[in-house]
């Protein structure tokens, strides 16, 4: 069973910090260098120097990123820019956004849920991870002692806890209001009240969580375990290393929106290129969309269109450098079945990202399991428009353009014991780092 608790979660001082949006950001693995610096410049006090602190070129083991966010955490917290609370709370949270234009609100819990291995079946994960990612994030845990950032899980709820945190929101005020970065508008409330702690507790006790961001950061929580319980003396079940700090989700809100990944492949010379175009039609039925070069626009226009309305069907973008067109791979009936049936299981070959993973980039193209980890060679990003344009600009050689998975999907892979590949789901918008924190160490 899944358990969830209260604690004493540290915030920025509205005394101290005005605008919270000064000082928060997105989660650090969606950060890149750029913003990394820009954020840093911000504010003296922005949590980029706890989460992603800046590299140097005279970095030490003794000085190094994650030493120098242990140094800013405890000064922080000595000069009272952050403050811890006084009592064991939970915090309901909004965040407001717009998809093609339309509002929508997600509903969210903070608290602190107890490590389980994922054999035991009670929180369980939907991708497979990067282990340099996890090494790094460990270093930083055991340095800080501490969770910046949230592991975000949903579970199956069927209104039972969103009808409590409802009754939060509109019996009390919230205790954060902000605009992000983004336009995204966050609240957030404290529930202090330990009635509603265990009416909350005792309703997640029947959930499976499944983990939608966040896997490296649990992998390595879980390690971060091992190492306090083979290093502290007074480690018990108890220990605050036995728990993570995480954000809830229900699968059934409206508000949880999940958006493609799109891949951006470098590397891939023109000769590659044209024979991934032939190979293919063995396995696919190709649309080719042709665009003038006075409007693109249209070009993307009219395969986005036929990308949506080919949801349920197994459907690949195709956006190839020099070349006057863009493609639509359409699978052929029965392809994955009669290549891989005996090879993965049923609830993944339903996925597009596997049929771009298993058929085109390693059947097609070659690929082995180092060329899928290489970073240089495999880009990744949930904007459409940015995949299109990075090929039309030069930067990238091949962009393929997915529909994202189902929320549905996640759940069901996940609960009969399979992962899907890595950077297939982008839960959108990411649960911003910087609301709430929580200590490790006791």
């Amino acid at each position: 069973m899944a358990h969830i608790s209260p604690f004493r979660g540290i915030r920025f001082n509205p005394e101290k910090i005005k605008e919270l949006s000064d000082v928060v950001t997105p989660p650090y693995d969606v950060i890149p260098e750029t913003m990394q610096k820009a954020y840093y410049e911000k504010h003296p006090n922005n949590v980029i120097r706890l989460d992603k602190d800046m590299p140097t070129d005279s970095d030490t083991p003794e000085n190094n990123p994650h030493t120098r966010a242990a140094g800013y955490f405890q000064k922080w917290l000595e000069e009272k820019i952050l403050i811890q609370e006084e009592d064991p709370s939970l915090y309901v949270t909004t965040v407001r956004f717009k998809i093609d234009g339309n509002p929508i609100t997600r509903l969210g819990l903070i608290g602190t849920v107890r490590l389980e291995p994922f054999s035991s079946g009670v929180i369980l994960p939907h991708e497979e991870t990067f282990s340099k990612v996890k090494s790094e994030r460990l270093e930083l845990m055991k340095a800080c002692h501490a969770n910046f950032s949230h592991i975000f899980s949903v579970y199956s709820d069927q209104g039972q806890i969103s009808d409590i945190l409802r009754s939060v929101m509109e019996s009390t005020n919230p205790i954060q209001h902000f605009t992000d970065d983004a336009g995204h508008e966050h609240r957030v409330w404290k529930i202090a009240d330990s009635g509603i702690h265990e009416k909350i507790k005792k309703s997640l006790e029947k959930r499976t969580l499944f983990i939608a961001d966040g896997h490296h950061r649990y992998e390595t929580a879980l390690n971060y375990k091992q190492w306090i319980k083979d290093n502290v003396s007074n480690f018990d079940d108890n220990h605050p290393a036995n728990f993570i700090m995480m954000y809830l989700c229900a699968v059934e809100d409206p508000g949880l929106t999940i958006l493609p990944t799109h891949r951006l492949l470098s590397g891939i010379s023109e000769d590659r290129r044209k024979k991934l175009l032939e190979d293919a039609k063995k396995y696919f039925d190709i649309d080719t969309i042709v665009y003038s070069a006075e409007n693109p626009e249209q070009g993307i226009k009219e395969l986005s269109d036929k990308m949506d309305a080919s949801r349920e069907n197994h459907v690949i973008g195709l956006v190839m450098q020099n070349e006057p067109a863009y493609y639509l791979l359409r699978l052929k009936t029965d392809v994955m079945e009669t290549l891989l049936g005996n090879e993965i299981a049923k609830p993944l070959l339903e996925l597009d990202v596997t049929v771009l993973t298993n058929l085109v980039l390693i059947k097609l193209m070659g690929f082995n399991k180092e060329s899928l980890d290489n970073e240089s060679l495999i880009q990744y990003t949930s904007q459409y428009t940015d995949a299109v344009e990075a090929v039309r600009q030069g930067k990238t050689d091949i962009a393929f353009i997915l529909n994202p998975p189902s929320n549905d999907q996640v759940c069901r892979i996940a609960e009969a014991g399979y992962t899907m590949p890595r950077k297939t789901t982008f839960y959108y918008p990411k649960v911003i780092t910087g609301q709430v924190m929580n200590r490790l160490d006791r």
